[in-house]
């Protein structure tokens, strides 16, 4: 009997310890920062051509364009075939709407024509990125995602080594997200008006995340509250939605 307590007392005093051990590596380890080395690329890619229209707009929407709260809009705004703009005021629009007239009806066509010239770029050295890209510095040249990105755990920087001319474009397959705060720097030289980034489905903008370049999005883009944007917000099927954000045409 005595032998018999032993072992049920063994049996329970194991059990527990494997328990806490188990409590103990339950947490997932917090996301860091991507550490992808990017190598140079020596392909040079030319700038995606908006056309005549389009790239006066700096936003552009296929169904409709919705504001909520001080959005300030340094641009011209359109909207084609929809024909409902809202919140404005107490947005501010410096520029021109221009709702369902030629402008917006060219530009549309000019955005499916600038769409598909970045989603067609090829190159012997493009680079493939995935999931989160924030954290990484971004050279020069051709980028491609098969999936989805994100801007998550650190900042993107893009580095144009010195060249104002130097041109990016980045090919996502689906979404284009980032998360709240996160920012994309400029450095050596780097130009908003030189990054091009081709989404097949829709982009969300973080709260007071700082983007830059053209987004050219085949459904939505979403700016959550106090997002920002140095460039262009183009949408070809769907709307284009803003809640107290800052967007500069570039």
């Amino acid at each position: 009997m005595k032998i018999k307590n032993l072992a049920l007392a063994f049996a329970i005093v194991s059990i527990g310890l494997g328990v806490g051990c188990k409590k103990k590596s339950d947490p997932a380890p917090a996301e860091g920062p991507n550490t992808m080395v990017i190598p140079l690329q020596s392909v040079v890619q030319s700038k995606v051509s908006l056309g005549v229209d389009a790239p006066i707009l700096a936003v552009l929407a296929g169904s409709s364009i919705t504001n909520t709260g001080a959005t300030v809009i340094t641009g011209n705004i359109g909207l084609s075939p929809g024909t409902s703009i809202g919140g404005f005021p107490p947005g501010v629009i410096y520029g021109t709407q221009h709702i369902n007239d030629n402008i917006a009806k060219q530009a549309k066509l000019d955005l499916t024509s600038a769409y598909n010239d970045a989603a067609g770029r090829t190159s012997t050295d493009i680079v493939t990125l995935s999931g989160n890209i924030g954290g990484l510095t971004l050279t020069p040249g051709l980028y491609k995602s098969t999936s989805s990105l994100a801007v998550s755990s650190g900042d993107l920087t893009f580095s144009a080594n010195g060249d104002t001319g130097a041109v990016f474009i980045i090919q996502i397959a689906s979404s284009l997200t980032t998360t709240s705060g996160r920012q994309v720097i400029l450095s050596d030289g780097a130009m908003a008006s030189n990054i091009f980034w081709q989404v097949g489905s829709s982009a969300t903008f973080g709260t007071t995340s700082v983007f830059k370049g053209t987004v050219m999005a085949m459904q939505s883009i979403t700016f959550d509250t106090g997002a920002t944007l140095d460039g262009k917000a183009l949408a070809q099927a769907g709307g284009v939605t803003l809640e107290g954000n800052t967007i500069v045409i570039q």
